[in-house]
């Protein structure tokens, strides 16, 4: 596979995941605020631009000026809808190997971020929020439903879990960062869309302890970090069959391969207790597994350039 479609796939997953989790964080924020009305609005408001890892402009910061700038700026591929019309430029580079159904899902879902604006002020920011949240869910059935298991699947897949880990961590922040309370967990599972699996799980016994294993470490659940880990690590293996004798045959496997085992062998207590650091070194490593899958898969040759009739 050329290493421009390759990589068009991999930002497919990775825009696609990231908008519906931007959506998601943004719901968890707006619900807090709306829950508690002690929390001061401009300091959760920063905090929550540091979490995304963006810039903090002076002056107050509001809950519009948030969905202004991670919700609706379309310049901005941090942006849900930036991330959606990004997502659909990549889709358009690769559309003879994507699925008709998947380039028409992704075609309607951009073509109707042009009413988000008007259907946020006339319905709310919460129903923007769950009809990004359809979408995406709709992209990603279509992916599993109507693309072969070939390397452009297998590309596609890999950035949407990298992308999930390191969005499922800074969900996780924005919960620590509010003070850990029962409200703010029962929230965040809730636009996960964990809490009714959480239930069966734990039989109803919410808490910190419980919490942080199920949504970091649960083996069963898609949008637990292991789960996500587990699932990148297959992705990368199948991309190289033959590993050799020793070790495994990248330095992308071998960073999603030390994260994974990191979070399987480490209690639910130590978890609770060492919260912030786990979650600052997961965005960290999927930086670095982004950096490594980009030299090893998406290498860009240099221009050439031609001098007297000769090559440069």
């Amino acid at each position: 596979m050329l290493s421009r479609i390759a990589e068009s796939l991999y930002w497919i997953g990775r825009y696609v995941e990231r908008a519906e989790d931007t959506a998601r964080i943004l719901d968890v924020h707006l619900q807090r605020i709306l829950a508690d009305p002690w929390t001061s609005e401009d300091s959760a408001c920063r905090s929550l631009f540091g979490v995304m890892g963006m810039t903090v402009e002076e002056g107050p910061f509001t809950s519009a000026r948030v969905i202004e700038l991670l919700g609706l700026d379309q310049s901005s591929p941090s942006s849900v809808v930036g991330a959606l019309a990004a997502a659909r430029e990549n889709a358009r580079g690769c559309r003879e190997i994507i699925s008709a159904d998947l380039w028409e899902c992704l075609n309607a879902t951009y073509h109707g971020l042009a009413r988000a604006p008007g259907q946020v002020e006339s319905q709310g920011v919460h129903a923007f929020f769950r009809w990004v949240r359809d979408r995406g869910a709709v992209m990603a059935g279509l992916t599993d439903a109507t693309m072969s298991r070939d390397e452009g699947w297998i590309f596609l897949v890999l950035g949407r879990n990298i992308e999930r880990v390191d969005m499922t961590a800074r969900l996780l922040r924005t919960h620590e960062r509010a003070g850990g309370s029962i409200p703010s967990w029962l929230t965040l599972l809730r636009s996960s869309g964990a809490w009714e699996t959480f239930l069966r799980t734990y039989r109803g016994a919410l808490d910190d302890r419980h919490a942080a294993e199920f949504l970091l470490l649960d083996r069963l659940f898609p949008r637990s970090v292991f789960a996500a880990l587990s699932v990148a690590e297959s992705c990368l293996a199948d991309l190289e069959p033959d590993p050799g004798r020793a070790g495994v045959a990248t330095d992308a496997q071998r960073i999603v391969g030390r994260a994974r085992t990191g979070l399987e062998f480490r209690g639910a207590d130590e978890l609770v207790s060492d919260l912030n650091a786990v979650l600052v070194s997961l965005e960290r490593t999927c930086s670095q597994v982004n950096e490594a899958v980009s030299r090893r898969y998406f290498r860009q040759t240099s221009a050439v350039n031609w001098v007297s009739g000769a090559v440069a």
